[in-house]
């Protein structure tokens, strides 16, 4: 299937490993220009070295999103010229929602929706010049049942997915698509850090909650990051004009709702 994303521009948040990483590499795969942001300068020149690069023009961005208005001076100074926003920055820590201090909130919000939002205000008007958007916001599947030992989490994401769906309602008639991925259990450091927690939690072994969680799923596996970035592929292509505000989940149907 011809994509037709060759010389399209993209920003990817979170692009130095996992998730974003995936997605930028096969972005850059199907002809994209990527531009990766993510607050490790050295991590990032890294990335931007392993591109696949046809005589495109990739680069980098530096940013910290517990910074938000740093976040907004960077973008100010830029060169916004982006078709394809892909929102994606790792979750909170794990843990009840009861015990959550409120801080905790503060900063999941800051760094996923505040930021999400500012990137959004500042790329959005050179997609509507262009009659042609994609705003891809990776997020999770307790958006549709949320996941036990992981409150803050469970709550952000919820906000993330509204201001999405809204988002999506207002931005339609220029050809602007708002969707969100919601990826299972997938092997990235981000999955890791909730084996370990939960291990160190319940007295079992690693390899015991790793496998108890894939089971959870009827592919009887995690995903792979690359796998989740496919589906972020397709929805920033002309292929996906049509699918606009919804919850996409890559999870092997673990998910029991639907």
């Amino acid at each position: 299937m011809n994509l037709e994303l060759k010389n399209k521009n993209a920003l990817v948040c979170g692009s130095t490993q996992g998730i974003g990483k995936a997605t930028a590499i096969l972005l850059a795969e199907e002809g994209v220009n990527v531009t990766l942001i993510a607050r490790n300068k050295e991590k990032l020149k890294k990335v931007l070295s392993e591109l696949p690069n046809e005589n495109q023009c990739h680069s980098y961005l530096v940013a910290d999103f517990s910074k938000p208005n740093e976040l907004k001076e960077i973008l100010e100074a830029s060169d916004l010229q982006f078709h394809i926003l892909v929102n994606n920055t790792g979750g909170p820590a794990g843990g009840p929602i009861f015990n959550a201090k409120l801080e905790e909130f503060d900063n999941a919000f800051t760094q996923h929706l505040k930021c999400n939002h500012i990137l959004v205000q500042s790329l959005v008007p050179f997609m509507k010049s262009q009659c042609f958007g994609r705003i891809i916001n990776v997020i999770s599947t307790s958006v549709k049942q949320p996941l036990d030992g992981l409150g803050v989490s469970n709550t952000i994401r919820g906000a993330v997915a509204s201001w999405s769906k809204t988002l999506a309602n207002e931005l339609g008639e220029f050809g602007i698509t708002v969707n969100n991925v919601l990826p299972g259990a997938t092997g990235t450091a981000r999955l890791k850090e909730i084996i370990d927690n939960k291990a160190n939690k319940t007295g079992k072994s690693f390899d015991e909650v790793a496998e108890a969680m894939k089971n959870a799923s009827p592919a009887k596996r995690f995903a792979k990051p690359e796998e989740v970035a496919a589906a972020i592929v397709f929805l920033s292509s002309k292929k996906a004009s049509y699918i606009n505000g919804i919850n996409i989940p890559v999870d092997g149907g673990r998910t029991k709702s639907l």
